[in-house]
């Protein structure tokens, strides 16, 4: 068994970062801090944190924290469901999305259930082929994910696509493809891509020119507003959501470059099939509003 008082000791450093702003936190001393935790680690025979400014989980810490979190959200669903209340005026959720998701249409389709429903939400982006995972281990109440079929107890509902276009500037365009896109000129201009895991870009260049990861030159930026700066630069040519190229296409900053590489990128909503009441909002609000939205 798990000693309630330690892991609650344990839990506050892993988010606060350090065993005095835990004791804070907890109203206790921070050496009272440091006993509960030792003893969680001696019953556990395992090391859970790297002691330091901050202070870092290991894998064994880790896991531990995130069973910790799940729980935390399974009592807050259940003391919900009973009596209709939480331990705060506000309902909290964690949710898992891709970024550009979050910088474009997300927060506009949520702000009315957010307001209406008092939900406080922690989001946790990823690129959208591994926010599936995050629900899968318990991480976060639902996701947006490109995987199309649920897990088991869970339900999964088509949103709409986003559709991406390869877009530079006309000075960009000029100097690096004034004869056309070819695999030559691929390979030497500069891409702009958000992370390792941004699959839309290297399955374009590697579907339609046979060019493979590693294979061109590319800035990463895991910024959606900043790697549509960089775009904007002229510091790179990059897929971009079509959401965040309107004003860009009207004053001609930005040109599609090529037509042949829109690609449309279906999401889902994947959520527990046993809800709260404000996920059950929140779900609903989602769908609706996403179809409007979406493609």
């Amino acid at each position: 068994m798990l000693d309630s008082k330690q892991c609650e000791a344990f839990f506050a450093v892993a988010e606060t970062g350090s065993f005095e702003h835990a004791g804070q936190r907890l109203c206790i001393t921070p050496s009272a801090v440091t006993l509960r935790v030792q003893a969680l680690e001696k019953h556990l025979g395992q090391l859970l944190l790297i002691r330091g400014r901050p202070c870092v989980l290991t894998q064994s810490g880790l896991h531990l924290f995130e069973y910790l979190q799940h729980s935390k959200r399974l009592e807050q669903n259940l003391l919900y469901s009973l009596t209709g209340k939480s331990e705060s005026n506000y309902f909290k959720t964690t949710i898992a999305t891709n970024a550009d998701s979050l910088a474009t249409w997300l927060l506009p389709a949520l702000k009315d259930v957010l307001i209406q429903e008092k939900i406080m939400i922690e989001f946790n982006c990823d690129d959208q082929s591994h926010t599936y995972s995050l629900l899968e281990n318990g991480t976060v109440n639902a996701c947006i994910s490109i995987e199309n079929e649920a897990m088991k107890g869970c339900n999964a509902i088509h949103l709409g696509s986003m559709r991406y276009k390869m877009v530079s500037t006309p000075l960009f365009q000029k100097k690096w493809f004034k004869n056309g896109i070819t695999r030559e000129s691929l390979r030497t201009a500069p891409a702009i891509i958000f992370n390792h895991k941004d699959h839309t870009h290297f399955d374009v260049l590697e579907k339609m020119f046979g060019l493979t990861k590693g294979t061109y030159p590319c800035h990463l930026i895991p910024s959606s507003e900043s790697f549509v700066t960089a775009i904007q630069l002229g510091l790179g040519y990059g897929m971009v959501p079509e959401f965040q190229l309107k004003q860009a296409f009207k004053d001609k900053s930005l040109v599609e470059i090529l037509p042949e590489a829109e690609t449309d990128i279906a999401l889902y909503w994947h959520h527990w099939n046993q809800q709260s009441a404000p996920l059950q909002a929140l779900t609903t609000h989602i769908v609706q509003k996403a179809k409007i939205v979406l493609r």
